[in-house]
C-alpha cells in the first residue's frame, strides 16, 4: 500500500468512529435553538361579563389571560389597565399568575371592583406584555406586545369592550345620525364617511320632507323622528313632514335618549314655496314631407313648455322618423311620423301630460296592371295569374272567396262553379307607395263525376261495390 494513503486512512479512521448519537445530541441542539426568541402566544383573554350595572354594591369584573410559549413564562404577573373612550379616566389591577401543571401554558387572573362613582360608558382594557424564557443565557427574554381581547361583545363599535351602565343607562353621546345629506346651513358630522343623496328636497307646498332620505343612521334600531315648531307651516305625517303652506318652517330631525344612547338631534329651516303646478305644451304644426332623398334629416321648430324649458321629441315610429338632440328628426321611411312630447319632474314642476304630433311622409304612388280572364272553366282545374307593377317589384296574390278558389303562389285553383275575387299587392318600399287591384273570375261548369270502390263484408263474404256514391248491399257492413 503506497505510504501516503496509509497515512490519510490512520487520520480518517478516528473521525469514522464518532458514535452516531453524538450527531442526535446536535440535532437535538439545534432544535431547541429554534425557541430562543420565540415570542410568547396569547390562547385567550377574557372578562367575566359583557356589561355591568355598577349600582349593584358587588360591581365586579373577573379577567383571565391564558398565555403559551414552548419553553415557558418568566412573568409572575401583569397589570391590567381598565379605561374609558375619551382615555381621562382610567383603573388598574394585577393579573397573578396561577400555578399549572404544565408550566408551558400559564393563566393569569385577576379582579377588578367598579363602584358608582365611574361614569357609565364603554370601556377598553387591556394587558401590559407578558414575558417567556430563553433557552440561552445572556440572550434577551422574549415578550408579547401589549395584550388585547378579541371581538367578544355584540353591541356597536363595542366588540372588544365592556359596557358599564348605571341605573341600567349607558349615556352614549354618540352621534346615532349624521347629515343632512344635501348643502345646509347647519348639520351633524362624525369620523365616519357620509353618504350623499343625489336627491334633495322640495321645499313647496304638498311636499313631503321624509328624513330617512336625506340622514345617514349611524345606530340602525332606532327610530328617526320629526317634529315642527311651525305648525300652520308644516306639519308633521307619521315621521315625516308635510308642507301645508308658504312660509317658513321650523322643524327639529331627532332620535330619543334610550338606555344606551342620549338624544341626537338637529335643527332646521326651510322657506317653503307655492306648490308645483303641471305646465302645458304647444306644439306646432309640422307640413307634409315627401320621401324623395330618404334618409334625410328635417329641423322641426323647438318645442317650449309654459316653463320655458325646451321639451325634447321622442318617436312612436321608429321604422318611419327617428329624432335626435332637441329638433333633428330623421326621416327614414314613408309613412306616418308619430312624436311624443313630455316635460319631466323638476323641484319646480310637475310632469306635463304626455303631448302628440303627426305628420306624413309621403310616398311616390305607383301603378299595377291586373287583367285576369273573366270566366274560366273549372274543368281546367287551375289558371296561372300574372300582374306587372310600375316599379317592376314582387307581386303577391290572395283570395277572400274560400271555398270557390284558392291560391299557391301565383296559380288560382279552381275548387268549385261561382265568383272568385283575386287580389294582386305590390307591397311598395320606403319610398314607393303600395298598390294593389282586385278582379273577380267567374268559374262555371261542373267536375265529372268520380267513381270509387268500397269493400263490404258478410261473415266470411267480402265484396266490393263501386260508383259515384256506392253503398253495401242489404246485409253487408262497409269494412273498415
Amino acid at each position: 500500500m503506497n505510504n501516503k494513503l496509509k497515512i490519510a486512512l490512520r487520520f480518517l479512521t478516528p473521525l469514522l468512529s464518532i458514535p452516531l448519537i453524538l450527531v442526535s445530541q446536535i440535532s437535538q441542539q439545534s432544535h431547541a435553538a429554534e425557541y430562543i426568541f420565540e415570542t410568547p402566544k396569547i390562547v385567550s383573554f377574557t372578562v367575566s361579563q359583557d356589561s355591568i350595572e355598577i349600582a349593584q354594591s358587588n360591581a365586579e369584573l373577573i379577567f383571565n389571560l391564558k398565555i403559551s410559549h414552548p419553553i415557558g413564562i418568566s412573568s409572575r404577573k401583569t397589570v391590567l389597565w381598565f379605561t374609558n373612550r375619551d382615555k381621562n379616566f382610567q383603573l388598574s389591577t394585577d393579573l397573578i399568575r396561577q400555578p399549572l401543571e404544565v408550566e408551558k401554558v400559564v393563566t393569569f387572573t385577576g379582579a377588578l371592583k367598579l363602584n358608582a362613582n365611574l361614569s357609565p360608558g364603554i370601556y377598553d382594557f387591556y394587558a401590559e406584555p407578558i414575558e417567556g424564557i430563553s433557552n440561552k443565557s445572556g440572550l434577551v427574554s422574549p415578550k408579547t406586545d401589549s395584550i388585547y381581547p378579541i371581538a367578544f361583545n355584540k353591541f356597536l363599535n363595542a366588540e372588544k369592550s365592556v359596557l358599564v351602565r348605571l341605573g341600567g343607562e349607558l349615556n352614549l353621546n354618540n352621534k346615532t345620525f349624521v347629515g343632512p345629506t344635501y348643502s345646509s346651513r347647519v348639520s351633524i358630522t362624525d369620523d365616519l364617511p357620509i353618504i350623499y343623496s343625489e336627491e334633495t328636497p322640495i321645499f313647496r307646498v304638498g311636499e313631503f320632507y321624509d328624513p330617512l332620505k336625506y340622514f345617514n343612521k349611524r345606530v340602525q334600531n332606532l327610530v328617526l323622528k320629526i317634529s315642527t315648531t311651525t305648525p300652520s307651516i308644516c306639519t308633521k305625517d307619521g315621521e315625516k313632514l308635510k308642507f301645508i303652506s308658504v312660509g317658513n318652517c321650523n322643524f327639529k330631525v331627532y332620535t330619543e335618549k334610550n338606555s344606551d344612547y342620549l338624544e341626537t338631534s338637529i335643527s332646521l329651516s326651510a322657506e317653503i314655496a307655492a306648490p308645483r303646478v303641471k305646465p302645458t305644451i304647444t306644439l306646432p304644426p309640422i307640413a307634409t314631407q315627401t320621401s324623395i332623398g330618404l334618409p334625410k334629416k328635417i329641423d322641426l321648430n323647438l318645442v317650449y313648455t309654459t316653463a320655458g324649458d325646451i321639451v325634447i321629441p321622442k318617436t312612436l315610429s321608429p321604422t318611419v322618423c327617428v329624432p335626435s338632440g332637441l329638433s333633428i328628426v330623421t326621416l327614414v321611411s314613408g309613412g306616418n311620423c308619430i312624436l311624443t312630447y313630455q316635460s319631466p319632474i323638476t323641484n319646480t314642476y310637475f310632469e306635463s301630460d304626455l303631448y302628440q304630433l303627426t305628420f306624413e311622409i309621403t310616398r311616390t304612388p305607383q301603378t299595377i296592371s291586373f287583367t285576369p280572364p273573366a270566366t274560366a272553366n273549372l274543368s281546367s282545374k287551375s289558371l296561372a295569374l300574372s300582374a306587372t307593377a310600375s316599379s317592376a317589384g314582387a307581386i303577391t296574390f290572395a283570395t277572400t272567396s274560400a271555398g270557390i278558389c284558392s291560391i299557391t303562389g301565383a296559380t288560382l285553383n279552381l275548387l268549385k262553379s261561382g265568383n272568385c275575387s283575386i287580389t294582386a299587392t305590390q307591397a311598395g318600399t320606403s319610398t314607393l307607395a303600395p298598390i294593389s287591384a282586385t278582379s273577380t273570375v267567374m268559374i262555371t261548369g261542373s267536375l265529372a263525376p268520380v267513381n270509387k270502390t268500397i269493400t263490404c263484408v258478410m261473415g266470411k263474404k267480402i265484396k266490393k261495390v263501386s260508383g259515384t256514391n256506392p253503398k253495401c248491399p242489404k246485409g253487408y257492413k262497409l269494412k273498415k
